[in-house]
């Protein structure tokens, strides 16, 4: 597999190695994913109300659980936000 499907299957297991078979996360479950899976990217997740907000946002439904699409929308935050750290600078 190239590099970016390799990519696709990690995130997809890391899903659901939190969600379970399930498949959705609950605030405890999406806040273990965040802090053991994204530290370098994302500042620990300490305090609930930051915990809260991000779960409201992330959860598109309502239905008090994060789906994998959810969870891609958090991903692809992520994912846009660090780009800048790894864009080549131009050489003068």
């Amino acid at each position: 597999m190239s590099d970016l499907e390799n990519g696709i299957v990690t995130i997809i297991k890391i899903f659901h190695k939190y969600s379970g078979h399930k498949c959705k996360l609950r605030k405890a479950e999406l806040k273990e994913l965040i802090n053991n899976e994204m530290n370098h990217f994302i500042q620990k997740i300490n305090e609930n109300d930051t915990l809260d907000q991000l779960f409201t946002d992330l959860d598109q439904n309502g239905d008090l659980e994060i789906d994998f699409q959810e969870f891609i929308t958090l991903i692809a935050m992520v994912t846009s936000a660090c780009h800048e750290l790894f864009v080549p600078k131009p050489e003068h």
